[in-house]
């Protein structure tokens, strides 16, 4: 199964609380693209965390806006997750994914999943990238452009990972069409 890791689309840089800044007009555009590509990835089925502070709120109603039918077929409501804020502890997170994995009924009967399942956070830096890290048991932590989506193909056995490809709004439509 995959999980989807995504960086908040640019945001304001205002005088306001950290959590309470929102996206700017090129955010939403990032978000918008990158929830048009999550739409291409012909997912039956995605469970959304997302932070709860502001830019994050927004990019993940912009994402799941760009994909209404997946949103329809599978009724997907993004659950605010306290612990994906920026300054969020990444370990914590995998106990808390692998514990999602163990006890939901996200997957079938058998509690199998499949490549057209997935999870999608939305999150901030520089917590996504020690996310990453954490789930791949890797030391590199790839830096993310604004909107940009990391793809890990998850084993919930194992509970590990492989990061497999990042996307950002720049190539997000070239990939979509198979120029990249």
């Amino acid at each position: 199964m995959h999980i989807f890791i995504m960086r908040h689309g640019e945001a304001a840089n205002t005088d306001t609380e950290d959590s309470v800044r929102p996206l700017t007009k090129v955010g939403i555009d990032e978000t918008t693209k990158m929830g048009a590509w999550l739409a291409n990835q012909k997912l039956s089925q995605i469970k959304v965390f997302v932070s709860p502070y502001l830019r994050a709120q927004q990019s993940c109603a912009n994402v799941i806006e760009a994909i209404p039918e997946m949103a329809i077929n599978s009724g997907v409501i993004p659950e605010t997750l306290n612990l994906i804020t920026p300054s969020g502890n990444a370990r914590q997170v995998h106990d808390f994914i692998d514990g999602f994995f163990n006890d939901t009924d996200f997957f079938d009967k058998d509690k199998t999943l499949d490549e057209e399942q997935g999870v999608l956070f939305v999150s901030h830096m520089p917590f996504v990238s020690y996310f990453i890290a954490e789930l791949t048991k890797s030391t590199k932590m790839p830096l993310f452009a604004t909107g940009a989506i990391a793809i890990i193909n998850y084993d919930i056995n194992k509970m590990h990972g492989e990061l497999v490809g990042m996307v950002s709004p720049e190539n997000a439509k070239l990939i979509s069409e198979g120029a990249l």
